[in-house]
């Protein structure tokens, strides 16, 4: 009898994990496709508000500056206030935000709402991995769990392009923001219905507010710095000033971090040797999938001729191999490799695909040769980017797990913002070269695109380098779920 009640217990604890997982990767997949369907309809956009090319910028500007500035500040409240509380208010807020966006007449609404949709986006993003952590302590289950972030991260950008040509072509971009709501209206009830709420310690003391305003003024100016890359120059005033000021502001709240007794980022977190060098590592990955991602789209669309939704399905192949590796089979590689090894195995893979890219001429067909470079890729991202994650939290104590997180997700938009800034530089920089060699505009894009894929090749071989010589040894991923 106390067998079967056990038995049953956990299984009802099996569904509620499983459900709860479901309710954070819903909320993840909203996040994600929102960035990929607005790309999408900026220039229809712009056309409808009547936006110079600088006001365009803001539109997303304004989105990833909150977004990035505030993940720190959200992670530690998540610790301190409670994860499933910070998640569910932050899609709270963005979905609210979503419905402002579908709604807005004006640029400066929309730009507006697009920085309120941020901060929802760094409140929920912010603990995700947190909540997945704490809920799967254990390495197999917690590798799926991963798995399914992974897959909800990269389907969610490949979904975004089809249903932003879509709902823009059939309708008008106001509705790729309104598809937010009933998405987030599900989900909401569902993290309330089944994600579990550990005690937390509250707002103990004096809240570091000195703190809180300082990394966040450090993230967002750099955060901009970044963005003023694309219209600016790396070189100019409006790049370097901000540039500064963020890391003088980094230095001024880390000095005083270390001063406080209650701190609002302890500096213990910077002492964890496998979450620090797996961020380093990650940023050398993401230049490598966001190359594939970002000049994918603009490749084929001169070089083929691909609309919207032809590259939304051009991106499928990559998207259904990492489906198929979150079911079960990167979890299985985990377990057999170890993260460590299937870091490595998956980043030469990549690598490889990179290599096919940048080797490929211009008027090469879809099929099979650029088909079977997308497939490569979702091999190589999908064994890679899961057991990453995996031993960047294997050594993060619980009760900085929020924080953990947050520093995984601001690790991976500073690595976008930078990593697509310098491949644009380089694209740009051979395009010139070309045109004044008399080379054909189109022809000289192409050129572009092919030059960012080999340094991004160069990135992810550096990333290789980086796993072999910091990552000396596999991480116990139980070791999270001791106390903090």
């Amino acid at each position: 009898m106390v067998n079967d009640m056990v038995a049953a217990t956990g299984q009802v604890d099996a569904r509620r994990r499983s459900l709860g997982l479901a309710s954070v990767l819903l909320g993840q997949f909203m996040l994600i496709i929102d960035g990929t369907v607005v790309n999408v309809a900026l220039p229809v956009i712009q056309a409808d508000l009547h936006l110079t090319g600088a006001r365009l910028s803001w539109v997303t500007s304004s989105y990833l500056i909150a977004f990035g500035g505030l993940l720190l500040l959200f992670g530690r409240l998540g610790d301190l206030l409670g994860r499933r509380r910070v998640f569910m208010i932050g899609l709270g807020l963005f979905t609210a935000a979503s419905a402002a966006c579908g709604l807005a007449g004006s640029a400066e609404t929309l730009i507006a709402a697009r920085f309120i949709q941020g901060i929802g986006a760094a409140g929920a993003s912010s603990v995700v991995l947190a909540i997945i952590a704490t809920e799967f302590p254990d390495g197999k289950s917690r590798a799926k769990a991963m798995s399914g972030y992974m897959f909800v991260s990269v389907a969610g950008g490949s979904f975004g392009l089809l249903v932003g040509g879509a709902l823009t072509q059939l309708f008008d971009w106001h509705w790729i923001f309104l598809i937010n709501v009933p998405i987030g209206l599900v989900t909401i009830p569902l993290c309330r219905a089944t994600l579990r709420e550990p005690p937390a310690p509250g707002l103990t003391g004096r809240i570091d507010i000195a703190g809180a305003v300082l990394v966040t003024s450090s993230a967002m100016t750099a955060i901009y710095a970044l963005v003023a890359t694309a219209e600016h120059g790396w070189t100019s005033a409006a790049v370097a000033l901000p540039g500064v000021a963020s890391v003088l502001l980094l230095v001024a709240f880390l000095v005083l971090e270390a001063r406080l007794a209650s701190p609002l980022m302890p500096l213990r977190i910077l002492r964890i040797g496998s979450l620090m060098s797996s961020s380093i590592i990650r940023g050398l990955l993401i230049m490598g999938m966001y190359a594939v991602f970002f000049f994918g789209v603009l490749d084929m669309s001169h070089s083929l001729a691909f609309g919207p939704m032809r590259i939304g399905l051009a991106f499928i192949p990559q998207t259904a191999v990492v489906a198929a590796m979150s079911l079960g089979i990167t979890a299985w590689l985990i377990g057999w490799m170890g993260p460590r090894r299937a870091t490595i195995v998956g980043m030469s893979l990549l690598a490889l695909a990179l290599a096919t890219f940048a080797l490929r001429d211009a008027d090469t067909a879809y099929w099979p040769g650029r088909f079977l470079s997308h497939v490569l890729v979702g091999v190589g991202a999908g064994m890679s980017f899961v057991p990453l994650l995996t031993i960047a939290m294997a050594d993060v104590p619980p009760r900085d797990a929020g924080l953990g997180s947050a520093i995984v997700n601001l690790s991976l938009q500073l690595a976008a913002a930078i990593d697509v800034a310098i491949l644009a530089a380089v694209a740009a920089y051979r395009t010139s070269a070309q045109l004044a060699s008399g080379v054909s505009a189109s022809a000289a894009l192409v050129s572009g695109y092919r030059w960012a894929y080999a340094v991004a090749l160069c990135g992810v071989a550096l990333g290789i380098a980086c796993t072999v010589a910091l990552i000396r040894r596999d991480p116990s991923v139980g070791r999270s779920a001791r106390p903090g």
